[in-house]
């Protein structure tokens, strides 16, 4: 089935490779303390402490060479007014309380103060955010995704990425789900559709060659 699979996105022209740009941004999607606390209802188990501990590896690279570094939380009034249908949806969601210990960001990960940070209530990092208007101000033409979790906010931030006009990147070992089916599902149809995959190392390697100045 995999095989034929393969075959039939072949035919069609998918996985097509991108060109990347020379003005790439960051983004950490979602890094909440909740997806790493065993008692919490989010708790993403390895594959979400993988993709942290690369993200670790990314943050600094990019600040070394001036490259956006741009966070996003979600964050709700307590009790979730500003959530809608989606904080009706999924009870869990109430871990991004405002106030609560499961929203904060998760260690080692640091908001430093060039970094940005978008906050937001629904699974893109762009519905009812700054961000596009932001990035579109720094001239921004490549954003690199890592982030949790990948059948969730990933996936729909990299959709909307592509829509804004962005060559969108997937740092595939730097995001993270609680499952591995999921996670496979996901990375499959972004690469096929909406952005090139890449590792932490050789997403690291592509930033440093940038030359930020361009």
């Amino acid at each position: 089935m995999s095989d034929r699979l393969d075959q039939n996105y072949a035919r069609a022209g998918y996985h097509a490779a991108q060109s990347w740009g020379t003005r790439p941004a960051l983004m950490l999607i979602d890094f909440a303390k909740a997806y790493f606390d065993p008692g919490a209802p989010l708790y993403g188990g390895e594959g979400c402490q993988i993709a942290l501990d690369n993200a670790a590896r990314l943050a600094p690279a990019a600040r070394d060479v001036g490259i956006p570094v741009i966070h996003t939380e979600v964050k709700y009034q307590p009790g979730g007014a500003d959530g809608g249908a989606f904080y009706a949806k999924v009870p869990a969601l109430s871990c991004f309380d405002a106030g609560a210990e499961t929203q904060e960001l998760a260690p080692p990960l640091t908001l430093e103060p060039s970094d940005i940070l978008i906050t937001k209530q629904y699974p893109s990092a762009f519905f009812g955010t700054s961000l596009a208007a932001t990035l579109h101000w720094l001239k921004v033409d490549t954003l690199l995704l890592a982030g949790v979790t990948t059948s969730g906010c990933v996936r729909a931030t990299c959709i909307d990425s592509i829509s804004h006009g962005f060559v969108t990147l997937v740092v595939e070992d730097a995001v993270g789900d609680r499952a591995e089916g999921p996670h496979h599902a996901n990375l499959y149809d972004m690469s096929a559709k909406y952005a090139d995959l890449l590792s932490t190392d050789a997403a690291i390697n592509y930033i440093k060659n940038i030359n930020s100045e361009v």
